[in-house]
């Protein structure tokens, strides 16, 4: 099973260098399931892994002219602020069983790995019907910015990104698409520096009250970031539209499981 959670840890990366995002929200479900990481110290790790795999990707982006500095900053400041008090506050404060129904007690892990199938649920609808959109060219337009949705959105997605540590970057470009009137390419490369400030700094609130086995989570980002190079190199040869709608087929399956595995399957 740990060679199958490192295995997974390429496979992510190289889903990122392939179709530009998505792979990072099985960053969480590999953790814990294949590497026998607890819910909680998963999205922990999560954070730093995904931030880290992000700015390489962003990184990338910004040199090839697809990434929009101020959009980045407009919508950062919120979510990372909102990333960062989630992980440092909200996050050490939630019970250890959150609510019952019935005989059914939902404890705080529960409750964490079936917020987050549900978000993967949404990314893979999000992945499934708008891969034909992400492959459109840009298109010469002057960016508008609609400051105060994007406040609240940024503060909506690092509310989300502290609860259950995933990039949400099927909610972020949607709303730099929208909000900003970005294309979609410079939207994806903008998302992915948002995610990387949003998700590194939201893991900061974690060192002081979470223990980090930094062997696990330095070997994990770094076999995702070599992912992410040899996904970029494949990428030009490959159908990006339909490899992405089977990776969004693939993420709502592992999305429904995770549902049926923490309420059907373990009682």
């Amino acid at each position: 099973m740990e060679l199958l959670g490192y295995i997974a840890a390429i496979l992510i990366g190289l889903s990122l260098g392939l179709i530009g995002g998505g792979g990072s929200i099985l960053t969480v479900p590999a953790l814990v399931y294949l590497l026998g990481t607890q819910p909680l110290t998963a999205t922990s790790y999560s954070l730093f892994i995904v931030g880290a795999t992000s700015l390489v990707g962003g990184l990338q982006k910004y040199r090839q002219g697809l990434v929009n500095v101020k959009a980045a900053l407009i919508f950062g400041v919120p979510s990372i602020a909102a990333v960062f008090l989630t992980r440092m506050y909200l996050v050490p404060g939630l019970p250890a069983n959150m609510f019952s129904l019935g005989n059914f007690v939902v404890t705080r892990d529960i409750f964490i790995m079936l917020v987050f199938a549900i978000l993967m649920v949404a990314a893979s609808f999000s992945m499934i019907y708008q891969s034909r959109a992400s492959s459109q060219k840009p298109e010469i337009a002057e960016p508008r910015f609609n400051i105060p949705l994007i406040f609240l959105e940024g503060s909506v997605v690092g509310v989300l990104t502290g609860l259950v540590g995933a990039g949400g970057g099927f909610l972020i470009i949607p709303a730099l698409v929208l909000l900003t009137k970005l294309p979609m390419k410079i939207a994806v490369g903008t998302s992915l520096i948002i995610i990387a400030l949003k998700s590194l700094i939201g893991f900061l609130g974690d060192i002081k009250h979470i223990p980090m086995d930094w062997m696990l989570i330095l070997s994990f980002t770094a076999l995702a970031v070599a992912g992410i190079f040899v996904g970029n190199k494949l990428s030009h040869g490959i159908d990006n539209i339909k490899l992405k709608k089977a990776f969004g087929w693939f993420v709502l399956v592992m999305g429904i499981y995770i549902i049926l595995k923490e309420t059907v399957l373990k009682h």
